[in-house]
């Protein structure tokens, strides 16, 4: 079969204020990066409603909806804003997670990777943080438990960032185990190995700043694989941020394009030894342009030699 691409021009119309990192290049950069793939060109839907208030309540999308400027830009928090076009943006990322899972389930594709923006894994239950409005790996879980009957899915983070949103929207979830890898000390200063979800459901690894990518390796080996293995998901979905790359400019750590496509393989193998190679994999950070570039093809890469 294939690798599924899930994309759609509305994720660039979502506007931050000049020199904001998280910005419209990031996505033209990776699409850019990933012409010459031989992947399944999909366009990404508009997520139902239901789909999105599995995760958040309505009176959370009604704040988002009212928050919309009518032109210019508007701001939630310190570091997030939204524009006309936001909202609609946001959507379609939720609407390619769950598409990507309806693809990879129902045997249409191997795998599939959703590149859109804004990113997902800072947005909790009801607040938008962190650039972030849904939680597109969260809510793509819970489809695949809810929708498509799954017992059990695992949801591992590599972006350099703690995924605090979607950890605070699988807390309770005992049928999601969710594995982040981050950067420690760092925003949003959660992530503590003590956070271990309501049914020993979460498991965080801090990673300390200027530590390499050998670090990295030997902390996956050690902790996260052996950790899946145990757990045995049906599905595994990636949080796949590229800011823990040696050039981004938001955080210190020092992993180069080579550890992302090693991390790809290693949890392309454990998809196939224990999930029969199901996976799907979701844009989250990156903000220098060229490391993130490099960074997502290479992921997606290993993704289509996988589906080939």
């Amino acid at each position: 079969m294939t690798t599924a691409l899930l994309t759609h021009a509305d994720c660039l119309d979502h506007h931050t204020p000049r020199g904001h990192p998280e910005q419209v290049a990031r996505l033209e950069h990776v699409l850019h990066a990933l012409e010459p793939l031989p992947l399944m060109r999909v366009t990404a839907p508009l997520a139902a409603e239901d789909d999105v208030l599995r995760v958040h309540p309505a009176s959370y999308v009604a704040e988002l909806r009212a928050a919309l400027p009518a032109e210019g830009i508007a701001k939630l928090d310190a570091d997030t804003f939204i524009s006309s076009g936001s909202l609609t943006a946001a959507y379609r990322g939720a609407g390619a997670a769950v598409r990507a899972v309806d693809m990879v389930m129902g045997g249409e594709v191997d795998n599939a990777f959703a590149a859109c923006r804004p990113p997902g894994h800072h947005a909790e239950r009801a607040t938008p943080m962190g650039f972030c409005l849904f939680g597109n790996a969260a809510l793509a879980a819970k489809h695949a438990l809810d929708h498509h009957g799954l017992s059990r899915v695992a949801v591992v983070d590599f972006d350099v960032h703690h995924g605090n949103g979607t950890q605070d929207l699988l807390w309770d979830e005992a049928r999601a185990l969710f594995v982040s890898s981050h950067q420690s000390p760092l925003w949003p200063g959660t992530g503590a190995r003590d956070e271990t979800g309501a049914h020993d459901n979460v498991m965080n690894l801090p990673l300390p700043p200027e530590s390499d990518g050998a670090h990295m390796r030997q902390v996956y080996e050690a902790q996260v694989f052996p950790r899946l293995r145990a757990f045995a998901p049906e599905l595994l979905i990636i949080s796949a941020g590229f800011d823990a790359h040696a050039d981004d400019p938001l955080a210190q750590l020092n992993w180069q394009t080579e550890d992302f496509t090693w991390l790809t393989q290693q949890l392309c193998d454990l998809a196939d030894e224990l999930c029969d190679g199901r996976v799907v994999s979701t844009l989250e950070g990156g903000y220098d342009l060229t490391a993130l570039a490099a960074s997502a093809a290479a992921h997606v890469q290993v993704l289509t030699e996988r589906s080939a």
